[in-house]
């Protein structure tokens, strides 16, 4: 009896241990990804003329959001066949090189997690958007995975702190701030209902020169982040908690949305019109 006693135990002890490794591999990568391979062989790219080029990027060494980039690549596909754009749909980094990059309109980070480029890849993409590019950026692509300062400071223009865990997905009332853009805020409405998980900045995009465009009231959803032995998550935005923004980079543009968690996202019209104004006013660089 003793002896089933202590293999009983034994057993639980190595299910917790494991589960609790099993937890902590997942949090590291999350936040740092796995070991990284780099794509350098550049593509060809045959780009039609009198057409503007979208450059969809869907790679991810982080958390991969898998239903909603694949709701997204569906997505922009139609909205490039609606308006008569060129996209060029890829996980591979080898296309950010100068030469390619010039040629796109805008480049778009499918919610992309973790390191995805090398230096000089980086290097290409910051010259890109600093020179008069556009760049958007879809939920993920905000989180604290990437490890590169310039992005998280230039493109996001805040700091991540974390997502929601107790209240995974949230109802929210999503409202619609003045911006002087006429072009990004065309045929949106003023407030429309979305479930997201609501990722929690350290500092409003607003203070760094971001123009919001939507925010949902950070003090109507439970924004506690706590989980296992992380006690000092418990903290929201506030009142105004952005999540769809704009700001200047250079001569260039960022826009970034921490909408579109999971497929039900690319489901919502308002959603796609925020999008595709953004796409829209990428052309006028």
């Amino acid at each position: 009896m003793k002896k089933a006693l202590k293999i009983a135990l034994r057993s639980a002890l190595a299910i917790v241990i494991l589960a609790v490794g099993a937890i902590m591999l997942f949090a590291y990568k999350v936040t740092h990804g796995f070991p990284v391979s780099y794509e350098t062989e550049v593509p060809v790219i045959t780009f039609p003329t009198n057409q503007k080029a979208a450059l969809l990027f869907s790679k991810s060494t982080g958390y991969r959001h898998g239903e909603s980039i694949e709701a997204g690549k569906k997505a922009f596909d139609s909205l490039a066949k609606k308006n008569n754009w060129f996209l060029y749909s890829t996980d591979d980094g080898g296309v950010f090189n100068a030469a390619q990059l010039a040629k796109f309109d805008i480049v778009i980070f499918n919610n992309c997690t973790g390191r995805l480029l090398n230096d000089e890849q980086q290097k290409a993409l910051q010259a890109y958007v600093s020179g008069g590019g556009s760049w958007l950026g879809i939920h993920g692509a905000g989180d604290n995975s990437h490890q590169w300062p310039w992005y998280a400071e230039n493109l996001i223009g805040a700091s991540f702190s974390h997502h929601p865990i107790e209240k995974h997905l949230q109802q929210a009332t999503v409202t619609l701030n003045p911006v002087t853009d006429s072009l990004v805020v065309k045929g949106l409405p003023k407030t429309w209902q979305h479930p997201d998980e609501w990722y929690v900045f350290f500092d409003n995009p607003r203070t760094h020169g971001a123009h919001v465009i939507y925010a949902i009231d950070g003090q109507k959803i439970n924004p506690n982040g706590n989980i296992l032995f992380v006690k000092d998550k418990d903290f929201g935005m506030g009142k105004d908690h952005p999540v769809a923004w704009y700001r200047e980079v250079g001569k260039g543009r960022a826009y970034y949305t921490s909408i579109g968690h999971d497929a039900s996202a690319w489901a919502q019209p308002t959603f796609l019109t925020l999008l595709e104004n953004e796409l829209k006013r990428s052309g006028t660089k």
